[in-house]
């Protein structure tokens, strides 16, 4: 029921924008852009959608085997789609991250190993975004874009520094689970405390060795991580120009990157569910400055169905997937021999 109302807020925000959105544009010639546009074109870019999805369940499948397991692709790419469903009903899209932990732990690592893993996803997005950014932003010579990079770049930086301080060696581990020890005694009881902490101890130290363990690999593997980190990315930004190209317009490459670059930043405010209203008006801002007004409305409403409503699409029909290969598991369990 939760699911479902933050769900229906998420949508109800961004059709609303895209509407007032439309409203301020030459409506007329936005709905005849809309059906005189190339459909070759628009299936390239529901294409780059689930590219994005797969190679996201493939970058994970490549983390996992770094920290020595050997998951299926078709597992990872459920795991994928199904956090695209929880990433776009929670701010900031934090809802995907506590369920790709939960599925690779139900695969077979602890949840000490499960949390590097998907923490490691998030530290290559953020080193991509750190360099590509800045980069991006003065060849395109979108110049707003470069106070959004700095305020990332200097957001990220203090994020390492915290976590390395925090699992830099065993004794900071053991201060934690001890704070967490006397927390839980004074809430709950000393048996409860000493239960939770000792369980927090032991995923902390699965997390420090694993997150030990992915630094340790060799130049190749960490190569290749960041290459597919590189083309997730891509295969996601270059969505909004084959959408362009479908309305007869110039694809605008170069300037659309780096607007989904800045908007992809903006977009980790944790206000509305998926980021809904935040996201159009942001690219719609970026975008209105170098493509014809009556086709932003078109452009912006296309890109969300695309990115935004399929992903909930999809996600939301990966879970029910998901739920009912449980209940069948658990059917398999209870029925006699």
């Amino acid at each position: 029921m939760k699911y479902s109302r933050m769900a229906l807020i998420g949508l109800i925000i961004s059709f609303v924008t895209i509407l007032v959105i439309i409203r301020l544009t030459e409506t007329s010639l936005t709905w005849k852009a809309l059906f005189s546009a190339n459909w070759k074109y628009l299936s390239i870019a529901v294409l780059l959608q689930v590219l994005f999805l797969f190679l996201w369940g493939l970058r994970l499948k490549l983390i996992a085997s770094c920290i020595g397991y050997d998951i299926p692709i078709t597992y990872t790419f459920k795991i994928s789609l199904a956090s695209a469903f929880l990433a776009a009903i929670t701010p900031s899209s934090a809802g995907g991250e506590p369920l790709r932990i939960k599925m690779l732990a139900n695969s077979g690592a602890n949840y000490g190993e499960a949390t590097a893993a998907v923490l490691a996803e998030r530290v290559l997005d953020a080193v991509f975004f750190s360099i590509s950014l800045p980069i991006f932003v003065l060849i395109s010579g979108i110049t707003t874009g470069l106070r959004v990079a700095l305020i990332f770049a200097f957001f990220f930086s203090t994020f390492l520094l915290i976590l390395y301080a925090i699992f830099k060696d065993e004794g900071n581990i053991k201060k934690i689970s001890s704070f967490v020890y006397w927390i839980v005694s004074k809430v709950k009881d000393e048996k409860l405390g000493k239960r939770v902490s000792n369980r927090a101890e032991s995923e902390m130290m699965n997390f420090r060795l694993a997150a030990i363990e992915l630094l340790k690999n060799r130049f190749h593997r960490i190569l290749a991580l960041f290459i597919s980190t590189v083309l997730i990315w891509t295969s996601l930004f270059l969505i909004p120009s084959f959408i362009l190209l479908s309305l007869n317009c110039e694809p605008f490459f170069l300037l659309s990157y780096t607007v989904q670059l800045i908007v992809c930043v903006i977009s980790l405010i944790p206000l509305t569910p998926g980021s809904s209203g935040i996201a159009e008006v942001s690219a719609a801002y970026f975008y209105s400055s170098f493509i014809p007004s009556h086709l932003l409305g078109t452009l912006i409403g296309i890109w969300r169905v695309v990115t935004y409503y399929f992903s909930m699409l999809i996600g939301f029909l990966a879970n029910v997937s998901i739920i009912r290969d449980l209940q069948k598991a658990k059917c398999v369990v209870e029925s006699p021999e």
